[in-house]
């Protein structure tokens, strides 16, 4: 890329404030060493600044909920279902599912018990919770939780401290420029994308003196040559490049893992208006829909043909207030609807969330002053959000064969272990679609490489 950051991209569109077109909060604060490093530098929000995205765990009386009729919810009947789903969401968490639903998806699992609860009489309690599984699937960063793994799911763990923890004004940039400064300048190659990266280079095939085993090819002809690699490419890009990526070819069992693991799509539409339409004590609109996406009839049915396309916005949660944006909403968007939603004309989602906004809530909502959408799917070097867990997936097995250094241990063949390093959120097995999982992943690759020369009697460079 041009810039630093990765899926971190804290951007200026609307004036001086930062839009967060990426990674947007800190998730939890006990062990967790991005909060640390933010606290300690004077990086998160201040009191009164942070606001947090609409999910069933964390709804409370400003968020508005309306129906496609344009009747809001009591927020009673909206709290019932919301804290419902959310216990049965800490049952999978904390692995405390029934076994027969080991091998079942999480949409299929959330359906079963909803119905044998007294919630499923009320029409209005079940499309509530058709916008919960929707929300989830924000959380998953997958099309539909009917392709999620219940049974996998407790093994991602939860910290301590609250699930959304604020940035400050400087946003994520800030946090990361902490990081960036601490390198030697000129250290950072940016624009400079990799082409191939050969692997288990002997003597014989090594054209530099020292003879490494590693030789990094860019697209613009030059050549780096290592002892070690780190790659922290996203999953996504991984899916689309590793056959191309890496001379010899991969080891089966990390191609296995690359092709199993799911890499989903999260995007978000900006809205800016003029002047702010919707009530002061009202912190976001949320979207219930009669048949909406997740509801499963409408999920098998879509399986069929194409027909969701035309439909793609009702996959929309709602519309959340953007912290220091007074005039700014944001909605949430994931999976193929995203992904489709992407590939439109800005000017064209924009009318189609504001036809939803004055539909469902009968307001007079003017037409945005600018529109702005992340595009992490079309993003060449990205092409995602996060992973998630498929369902019939084995997580653990598939994360760890993802880290997995090459050479492999059992290659006796290859002189030199340690060449290639694997890091980045896929392959933390507890802390996956979390900042805070990338970095360790950094600090785990770097740690092994410091523990191998330790191991060897060498002086580390």
């Amino acid at each position: 890329m041009d810039r630093p950051g990765g899926r971190i991209h804290t951007t200026k569109p609307f004036g001086t404030n930062v839009i967060e077109l990426g990674a947007n909060w800190i998730h939890g604060q006990e062990g967790n060493p991005i909060y640390q490093l933010a606290k300690e530098h004077g990086l998160l929000a201040e009191e009164g600044n942070s606001i947090t995205m609409c999910v069933p765990s964390s709804i409370t009386c400003q968020d508005y909920f309306f129906n496609q009729n344009g009747k809001q919810l009591p927020t009673e009947q909206v709290e019932q279902v919301c804290c419902y789903f959310s216990k049965l969401m800490s049952k999978a968490f904390d692995h405390k599912l029934d076994v027969k639903y080991d091998l079942r998806s999480l949409g299929g699992y959330l359906d079963e018990e909803f119905k044998a609860s007294d919630l499923a009489s009320s029409e209005d309690a079940r499309r509530v919770f058709e916008w919960c599984k929707r929300s989830e699937c924000t959380d998953e960063a997958c099309s539909s939780l009917y392709e999620f793994s219940a049974g996998q799911l407790w093994l991602y763990t939860a910290l301590e401290g609250g699930f959304f923890n604020s940035m400050g004004p400087g946003g994520y940039q800030a946090l990361l420029d902490v990081f960036l400064k601490s390198l030697s300048p000129g250290v950072l190659l940016c624009n400079k994308p990799v082409k191939c990266i050969q692997w288990g280079l002997s003597e014989t095939t090594s054209s530099f003196q020292g003879a490494c085993p590693v030789r990094v090819l860019c697209e613009d002809g030059q050549q780096l040559e290592a002892d070690h690699v780190i790659v922290t490419a996203s999953l996504g890009y991984l899916q689309d490049n590793y056959s191309t990526m890496f001379k010899p070819v991969l080891p089966e069992e990390k191609i296995r893992a690359i092709e199993r693991l799911g890499f989903g799509v999260v995007s978000k539409i900006f809205l800016e208006f003029e002047k702010r339409f919707w009530p002061q004590d009202c912190a976001g609109i949320q979207l219930v829909w009669e048949e909406g996406p997740e509801d499963r009839e409408v999920y098998k049915s879509s399986l069929g043909d194409e027909g969701w396309k035309d439909k793609w916005y009702k996959k929309i949660c709602g519309f959340d207030m953007v912290a220091r944006h007074p005039n700014v909403l944001c909605g949430w968007i994931t999976g193929r609807e995203a992904e489709h939603m992407e590939a439109l004309k800005e000017e064209t989602v924009g009318e189609v969330c504001v036809r939803l906004l004055r539909s469902f809530t009968g307001w007079d909502v003017p037409d945005p002053l600018h529109v702005l959408m992340s595009q992490w799917r079309q993003h060449p070097y990205v092409r995602g959000a996060y992973t998630y867990i498929p369902l019939g997936v084995d997580a653990k097995r598939e994360q760890e064969a993802l880290a997995e250094p090459l050479p492999p241990e059992s290659c006796d063949s290859i002189p030199k272990p340690l060449q290639v390093l694997f890091a980045g959120e896929a392959t933390h097995v507890k802390f996956y679609t979390t900042t805070h999982g990338a970095y360790l992943t950094g600090v785990r690759e770097a740690q092994r490489i410091i523990q191998h020369y330790s191991l060897n009697g060498e002086k580390s460079a």
